[in-house]
């Protein structure tokens, strides 16, 4: 009987299933490209994307008169000047984070604004194992 509870056993162990290798552990950090901070409108020097998405953290304070104020952002490319995508439009005082997903390439923001202190960083994400 002992026998037979050995062999049933070592049986169970060859018929499991083999072990998986663990998941690699990925991790994304985040590449300063730029940073600008104003008040009313103005065109940012070039930066290169190189991994084909940015992303912009934003921030409006100093709202003039309530209702008032405007934020709008473009990223444009810096070989041709034509509008790859508006990032941002917001109205008042907030904060956000917006991503854009572009071709790897040269670029500049475009960045509207009335009534309101603004501040954008640019950084593109840098991925670690």
């Amino acid at each position: 009987m002992r026998v037979l509870l050995i062999a049933a056993v070592l049986l169970t162990g060859a018929c499991s299933s083999p072990t998986k290798p663990a998941a690699k552990q990925v991790k994304v950090g985040w590449r300063p490209l730029g940073s600008w901070t104003g008040h009313g409108s103005t065109q940012t020097e070039s930066f290169q994307i190189e991994s084909g998405e940015v992303r912009l953290r934003w921030q409006t304070t100093n709202e003039k008169s309530p209702g008032t104020g405007t934020f709008v952002v473009g990223v444009h490319s810096a070989v041709s000047g034509r509008l790859l995508d508006q990032a941002i439009e917001f109205r008042g005082v907030g904060h956000d984070i917006s991503y854009v997903t572009e071709d790897p390439h040269w670029s500049y923001l475009v960045i509207d604004s009335n009534n309101v202190d603004w501040s954008v960083e640019v950084e593109e994400p840098v991925i670690s194992e």
